[in-house]
This record gives structure tokens, C-alpha cells and sequence, in this order.
């Protein structure tokens, strides 16, 4: 199966506007309108010529302050195609806010988990969202790029 087989596919429930597929990575990806996430990822799960049981990874972007925008990157595997895709779907730095892929494959708990704690992506429905990598009262998003921590830089000194 091609990237334009997985994208012609999903053509029942996303409009153009709301897919593009990029070659220019490996695995071939499509990017998502956020609002179809689930109901793409559903499909890539229970169509019987993707079968894409399994989630090997969900990880955050940050693409900066002056770009003002997140990515949420989820790898999919289909274990008896042998086949990879990764499905990207890009936020507001603002408001960084997704549906959550947990009733779909429960290994997205802690990898949600974790990009919700190093970035500050909130997944909704999410069935415990809550850190899981800093202490529960620890500030900010230590893997923002505007992200410092004054208490953990005061005692360095850099000499030059």
C-alpha cells in the first residue's frame, strides 16, 4: 500500500484540505486536519487493507515561537503488512489541544502522558492526563524551546 492509496482511503472522511501526505520523510506521513484525528486513525485501525494495530510511538514538536505552532506525531506499525506510517497533526503554540487516541491502542497512555508533560499538548478524554516524567508541582515544559528553569540554570557558571 502507497502513501496515495492510505490517502485516497480516507477520502470518505476527510475533504483535500484536510490531508496532505509528505514523501519527504521515513516513514511516508500524512498530516491531519486535528478535528479528524480520531476518526482517521479509527479507520487506519480497523480497515482490513491498512490493519494498523499498533502504536510504536507518540511524540510532541515544538517549531518555536515565531513558527506558533505544535506538532503531534503518532508512528502507526501494521504488524501483519509490515508496514509503517506516521500521522503528524499540527497545533496552535497557544493552544496546543487534541483528542486522545487511548480507546484506540492503549499503548498512547504514557506516551500521551509524556508529551503532555514535556510539552504542554493536552489531550482530551484522556483517561488519567496527569505528569508522569516531573514532580506533579513542577512549572512549565522543559522540552519547549522557550522553556528555562531559573532554579536548575542559577547555579551553573559557564566560563568563557
Amino acid at each position: 500500500m502507497t502513501i496515495d492509496d492510505i490517502v485516497s482511503l480516507l477520502s470518505d472522511i476527510v475533504t483535500p484540505d484536510q490531508i496532505k501526505a509528505d514523501r519527504m520523510v521515513t516513514p511516508h506521513a500524512i498530516i491531519v486536519d486535528r478535528a479528524k484525528l480520531v476518526e482517521v486513525c479509527s479507520k487506519l485501525q480497523q480497515n482490513a487493507s491498512t490493519y494498523f494495530d499498533m502504536l510504536s510511538c507518540v511524540t510532541g514538536i515544538d517549531n518555536g515561537v515565531q513558527a506558533a505552532t505544535m506538532e503531534v506525531v503518532y508512528n502507526l506499525y501494521s504488524i501483519p503488512y509490515n508496514f509503517q506510517l506516521m500521522v503528524k497533526v499540527i497545533l496552535p503554540r497557544e493552544n496546543p489541544v487534541i483528542d486522545t487516541v487511548t480507546h484506540l491502542w492503549k499503548s498512547a497512555d504514557w506516551m500521551e502522558r509524556e508529551v503532555f508533560d514535556m510539552y504542554g499538548i493536552v489531550f482530551t478524554n484522556h483517561p488519567d492526563l496527569r505528569r508522569i516524567l516531573m514532580p506533579a508541582d513542577w512549572e512549565g515544559y522543559p522540552l519547549r524551546k522557550d522553556y528555562t528553569h531559573q532554579e536548575y540554570y542559577r547555579d551553573i557558571k559557564v566560563e568563557y
